[in-house]
């Protein structure tokens, strides 16, 4: 359980700062950005798995390229599925989802899950 919360948390300092980064990706309260994260957690670990396996043809010709935009798009259906979170467009999606990986990557690499 301290693990979930620990993630959640790394979650959504990424969101934070990739909100502060990135133009076209919106934050409106602390309230959206925690329910975001647990959103966009639950996506990760739930549908993107899905649609990876279901893209895998298309990332593979693309030499995985493709899975950018699987993962911009999990980045914006979590965004549709939480109010006072917006994103707005494709490319902020894509931008957005890369860099809260990078970002949750680089804190996750100094927090210890257990």
């Amino acid at each position: 359980m301290a693990g979930f919360l620990i993630h959640t948390i790394v979650l959504a300092i990424a969101i934070w700062a990739t909100a502060n980064i990135v133009p076209g990706v919106t934050i409106a309260s602390w309230t959206a950005l925690a329910v975001a994260a647990l959103v966009l957690g639950i996506v990760n670990a739930v549908i993107r798995p899905i649609l990876a396996i279901l893209t895998f043809p298309i990332t593979v010709l693309t030499l995985g390229l493709f899975y950018l935009v699987v993962n911009g798009l999990a980045f914006a259906l979590a965004a549709a599925l939480v109010p006072g979170f917006q994103i707005a467009g494709w490319g902020a999606a894509i931008l957005g989802a890369l860099l809260t990986s990078v970002i949750s990557w680089f804190i996750g690499i100094f927090v210890k899950r257990d």
